[in-house]
């Protein structure tokens, strides 16, 4: 077990949490939550250790070995790949360490063969012996070679690094395991066992992360962090989120009967433990949130953006064809034709050859051989991974900068539609060539829907955005009536959206299949 008693801290004026009380108990898997900047991975901090709180603190039933999720990746480059797994059981090393220097020496007394013998069942007890298999197994799950073993970290690609130090983190059964952002670079095969892995694992688990998809499938709890509290609900993201819309939206109906709004919190209740029932964690899960009451439940105060594409220009029954597209090294005669309301998501180990593809479709680079033809009523759109040719050396407002893409220019119309993606007042005032990633990407957003483009094309739109925001725009591309190219890391986007897939499996295997990211990874 480990809490927090009475928790506070600030920086500066600024306080980040006040008199945080909570718990975390063996079985559970808990996802922290917030907007950027809101102190996720810096509470994570707190109860590792990393840093004090300004009051409180944080209570480990002694005995408990935690673990954590390592996030500089140079730290152990000197290591061989398979002794930095080992490395993530630190007692189990130190011991290793005793046993060696012990009997090395040349004057080996009574008094070390029982201090030896001390430290032979310790290890034991620890899984000493069985320890190098166990890191191995590890390995090879995460796809990572007997080739690997022996190399050292600083000789190692970075995707190769991050999956060999959540192998460390997951090394040895530890009590406690936190994990920051634990599916970042990681691809979807890895991140499916990662899920298999925390649902069969039976201690404690506190996670940061912005995947959805992973937070709704391994969490059994959510904190979240706002306003200078952490408030932790029972069930996933999803259970969390649609019950804080329901009860924003029953807040501004004040006329609202307390017992119809009473049977609207049950009946959802109800739908969602059904729903959970078909999970691992199932019968416990399914009890708990059946015994939930309508003082449980708090609406977030968490603003979310606003994100609509519409178009004016009516869609034709020609809208795009690829034909033969090589470009050396990345794809080989490539084709295809997209038809009204087909929704790609494209797919490849390597996001370099999707974005190249993108920047082909929409003129920015050229390719091989082939050809691009787009329907003549086609007005596209496109969103790239790399904004930074319209932000860099603009000393443009906000405000300014939205205004170069609009009809109406007037300053109440666009700022109107900065308020949409939460600009608002002195904020919608700022150079742009100083915003956060996430602040560029919801500019973008912006542009995007001003333009009124009747085709989308999105590479990794999510990137840099929070929680929120990416909630935005999953509704608003499920929401677009017309065809949308994309890629995305984002698993809950490609399921709920695509409706196409199309694969790019090496420069001369090329899957197209008209069907749901699920039913496709079923295939494979």
């Amino acid at each position: 077990m480990i809490q927090t008693s009475n928790v506070s801290l600030a920086f500066g004026g600024r306080v980040l949490y006040k008199e945080v009380n909570l718990k975390f108990t063996k079985g559970n898997c808990y996802g922290i939550i917030g907007a950027n900047g809101a102190g996720k991975s810096t509470f994570l901090k707190i109860l590792t250790g990393e840093l004090e709180p300004n009051t409180g603190e944080v209570i480990i039933t002694p005995g408990e070995r935690m673990s954590v999720l390592e996030q500089n990746q140079n730290k152990y480059d000197n290591e061989t790949v398979l002794d930095t797994v080992l490395l993530g059981h630190k007692r189990l090393m130190e011991i290793q360490k005793e046993k060696d220097a012990l009997y090395a020496k040349e004057d080996f007394s009574d008094e070390d063969g029982i201090k030896a013998g001390e430290l032979e069942t310790e290890f034991a007890e620890l899984g000493g012996w069985e320890a190098d298999g166990n890191a191995k197994t590890l390995l090879q799950n995460l796809g990572i070679g007997e080739e690997d073993y022996y190399k050292f970290m600083g000789d190692l690609d970075a995707k190769i690094k991050v999956k060999v130090l959540l192998a460390q983190a997951l090394f040895g059964n530890p009590d406690i395991l936190i994990l920051d952002e634990p599916t970042n670079n990681l691809d979807f095969k890895t991140i499916r066992w990662l899920e298999d892995f925390l649902l069969d694992f039976e201690n404690i688990v506190i996670i940061v992360s912005h995947n959805r998809h992973f937070l709704n499938k391994v969490c059994t709890h959510i904190c979240d962090v706002d306003f200078g509290q952490i408030n932790m609900y029972l069930g996933n993201y999803d259970f969390w989120y649609e019950t804080s819309q329901l009860l924003l939206r029953q807040q501004k109906e004040q006329n609202k009967k307390a017992e119809q709004r009473a049977k609207e919190l049950k009946d959802f209740i109800a739908r969602f433990s059904a729903n959970a029932s078909k999970s691992r964690q199932a019968t416990s899960r399914k009890r708990e949130l059946e015994k939930l009451t309508i003082d449980d439940l708090k609406p977030s105060s968490r603003k979310y953006p606003y994100v609509d594409f519409k178009f004016e220009q009516q869609i034709g029954k020609e809208i795009l064809k690829v034909d033969k597209l090589t470009k050396k090294g990345m794809f080989k005669n490539l084709s295809f034709n997209v038809e009204p309301n087909q929704k790609i998501v494209f797919l490849s180990s390597n996001s370099l050859v999707l974005t190249t593809l993108f920047n082909i479709i929409m003129g920015k680079e050229k390719a091989d051989s082939g050809t691009i033809t787009f329907g003549k009523t086609i007005k596209p759109s496109y969103l790239p991974q790399d904004n930074r040719e319209y932000f860099e050396n603009c000393h443009l407002s906000i405000v300014d900068w939205l205004r170069q893409y609009s009809k109406d220019k007037t300053e109440s119309y666009v700022r109107g539609w900065l308020g949409r993606m939460l600009f608002s007042g002195e904020e919608s005032l700022k150079e742009v060539n100083v915003l956060s990633g996430g602040e560029k990407v919801r500019c973008m957003l912006a542009k995007l829907m001003l333009e009124s483009g009747n085709l989308l094309i999105l590479d990794e739109p999510v990137n840099h955005l929070d929680l929120e925001s990416i909630t935005s725009l999953n509704k608003g591309l499920i929401n677009f009536k017309g065809p949308i190219l994309f890629t995305t890391g984002d698993q809950e986007i490609i399921e709920t959206v695509a409706n196409r897939i199309i694969d790019i499996v090496d420069e001369n295997t090329i899957v197209d299949k008209e069907m749901t990211y699920e039913e496709y990874m079923s295939t494979k």
